[in-house]
């Protein structure tokens, strides 16, 4: 099958690599960056913002998706700055000068390094989600619906949210890096 795949895919010359890989890092780049600063934002309200006298079970599971979700972000910075070094590559591959361009074999090490941290950050970002969903189902199922109680270490908060929304960004922030990294290498590979 993949060789049918393979079939109908143009093989890359240098130059369409180049093409390509000029048009695909920047919007990897500004994609990654949006969605981490939408990350680190919720994060950092949802930090910053934390009332700590209470203090539960559930806060402490919130609390290490938080601590997962931080590790993410910065395993996103370094992808962030992954994506920045491409852009040498770009540069160099679109020389004029045939000696200065880079070794397909490089080429594909710095995708592949970029592919692997993309792999982490993912792992990383969805145990973070896993961990807070976890948290927020925990205090929503201990509340009895219907009834007006409230216990301050139960109520499911606006922060919790972002929390959510700050891991489930990191996973689409992962995946676009994958993803590009992941493709250019197949292109590459052929």
């Amino acid at each position: 099958m993949s060789n049918d795949l393979n079939s109908y895919l143009p093989t890359p010359s240098k130059q369409r690599f180049a093409a390509t890989f000029g048009v695909v890092r920047p919007i990897s780049f500004w994609v990654q960056l949006a969605l981490g600063a939408v990350s680190g934002l919720a994060l950092a309200l949802a930090i910053f913002s934390r009332n700590s006298t209470v203090q539960t079970t559930t806060n402490s599971v919130m609390g290490f998706g938080v601590f997962l979700g931080i590790i993410g972000i910065l395993v996103l910075c370094f992808r962030v700055y992954w994506v920045n070094r491409y852009r040498r590559l770009d540069k160099l591959l679109q020389s004029p000068n045939r000696e200065l361009h880079p070794r397909k074999e490089d080429v594909i090490q710095v995708l592949q390094i970029g592919l692997i941290v993309s792999l982490i950050g993912l792992l990383l970002a969805f145990l973070a989600s896993e961990v807070t969903v976890i948290a927020v189902l925990s205090k929503s199922l201990a509340l009895p619906q219907g009834v007006a109680v409230y216990r301050p270490e139960n109520v499911i908060r606006s922060l919790d949210l972002f929390v959510v929304l700050a891991n489930v960004n990191l996973i689409g922030a992962h995946l676009v890096g994958g993803a590009t990294s992941l493709g250019l290498v197949n292109w590459l590979d052929q």
